[in-house]
């Protein structure tokens, strides 16, 4: 990598990390304090919601903002083609879902779900007028902006939704945060940014993006389904109250994984389409990518799968207890997620969208199966199909990695297998201080915190592992890296 697109690069990651570990971690405070003053049935309701959102949301971008990221000559008009196109689908799916609002309450046979379908369908109009600016931002690779956006929007919206819920507001207050969430975040980005508009559009633009942007859009339908798929399922045939703890569960186990590859996706996409057309380099790039995702990624879901009984006392109160299980076996599954996405990366920066679509049909025929072989069994029995399942579809995507960059599943598991290992020895180690009698679960969670930290640190130091002592360099250099020299102009 030159030392100009490194610098950028390890700029980028800066405040990519800010602005995600700041943002999901208000978020996170926020929720904690939501669950203890709301009952399980409450986040059980807009768990039934989820895949509706998350679909129509989906169709508001359909794909052009990564078309337009992975484009090297993007011009004014295909940005505010975009823009005029996310508008008017965000209204478009903003009237679907009001019209589908009484069929998805008497699918779940909860008739509370058509004011708040309805009332959430707002989003997908708000979310229209901020989308652009969004990706702008993301193409320039510029996360301090998203900061700014990011963490006002975040304590604006809790703080509506936290005193709503201290009022006896219920569901309504998950409702008002969400919405309120998404209005001062698109209020922000029009402030902060200073792209705007002009009155021009053309078909042409977008045919051109087309292509590429339609694969990614179908596959992230499939991928936006097929996600929620078991949300759906369970919502049908459990109570509001099991749909909970399942979404919560899945929620704690996802905010660390999707925050790591938050910070690490949103800045090697556009680097790795930088270097599309020098494979070697590539590589590199995505070797020290996959590295670093398992320096950090595999200690943490070990972690908290040891710590989940008294983290979830702790933080959500014994009537949340029930989730514990579920939580252990999702962090299986958060182990790989990243390691899946950072081989996708790689297939869209080379532009390959048709194989990444096929990838995507293989991947939910699998987990078709697997919900059909598994939901006799119980909300468990589920969540061991969707491990399986992780497994599969890890080495499915990284074949075509080894085909595209000749960086295959075995020279990826070799790279991150030390990591593994290690964070298994650190596991064992946190699991015996349960063993020693503490005064509550406060001081236990602290005391496995430190010695995992001390443990693994102490292992990766003295094995000199790649990326740990890379970024330990990066640690004790970093006046040096964000010198003035070295940031990106704004």
């Amino acid at each position: 990598m030159s030392d100009k697109l490194k610098s950028k690069t390890i700029h980028a990651l800066f405040w990519s990390f800010l602005e995600r570990f700041g943002r999901l971690g208000i978020q996170f405070v926020i929720s904690i304090i939501l669950a203890r003053l709301l009952l399980p049935k409450q986040f059980g309701l807009i768990a039934m919601l989820t895949i509706f959102m998350a679909i129509a949301q989906l169709f508001v971008d359909s794909g052009f903002g990564q078309a337009l990221i992975q484009k090297q000559d993007a011009t004014h008009v295909d940005e505010c083609s975009i823009f005029y196109f996310n508008i008017l689908i965000g209204f478009l799916a903003a009237g679907l879902l009001c019209l589908a609002a009484p069929w998805i309450a008497r699918f779940y046979n909860q008739p509370l779900l058509v004011p708040l379908a309805r009332v959430l369908s707002l989003n997908m109009i708000i979310n229209g007028f901020g989308l652009i600016q969004t990706i702008l931002l993301t193409k320039r690779i510029d996360f301090k902006t998203q900061l700014k956006v990011s963490f006002i929007a975040t304590v604006i919206s809790g703080t509506i939704g936290i005193t709503m819920a201290f009022n006896g507001f219920g569901v309504w207050s998950l409702v008002a945060q969400s919405l309120a969430s998404n209005f001062f975040r698109t209020v922000l980005l029009w402030f902060f940014d200073s792209w705007r508009p002009s009155l021009i559009f053309s078909f042409n633009s977008l045919k051109g993006m087309f292509a590429f942007g339609s694969r990614l859009f179908a596959s992230g339908l499939l991928e936006t389904v097929f996600q929620n798929l078991y949300l759906v399922v369970i919502g049908k045939l459990f109570s509001p109250v099991c749909l909970g703890f399942y979404s919560r569960a899945k929620d704690l186990q996802q905010l660390p994984v999707t925050t790591l590859y938050g910070i690490v996706g949103r800045v090697t996409y556009p680097v790795f389409s930088s270097m599309q057309n020098d494979k070697p380099r590539l590589k590199r790039g995505v070797r020290k990518a996959v590295t670093m995702l398992a320096l950090i990624n595999f200690p943490m879901m070990i972690g908290l799968a040891v710590t989940a009984k008294p983290l979830v006392l702790v933080l959500l109160t014994e009537k949340w207890l029930p989730c514990v299980p579920y939580l252990q076996l999702f962090c299986i599954v958060g182990m790989l997620y990243p390691l899946h996405a950072i081989n996708l990366n790689v297939l869209i920066a080379q532009g390959r969208s048709d194989l990444f679509f096929r990838l995507e049909v293989l991947k939910k025929i699998l987990v078709m199966i697997a919900i059909a072989v598994t939901y006799r069994w119980g909300i468990i029995a589920m969540i061991y199909g969707q491990i399986a399942t992780s497994c599969i579809a890890y080495f499915l995507n990284a074949y075509y990695t080894g085909k595209l960059i000749k960086y295959y599943s075995k020279d990826q598991i070799f790279d991150f297998l030390p990591y593994l290992a290690i964070s298994a020895v650190m596991g064992v180690g946190v699991h015996f201080v349960q063993s020693i009698q503490f005064p509550n679960n406060i001081i236990l969670l602290i005391s496995q915190f430190t010695t995992g930290i001390v443990i693994y640190c102490t292992l990766c130091f003295c094995l000199r592992l790649s990326a740990f002592m890379e970024a330990y360099k990066m640690l004790f250099l970093r006046k040096a890296l964000f010198s003035k020299n070295n940031l990106v102009p704004k």
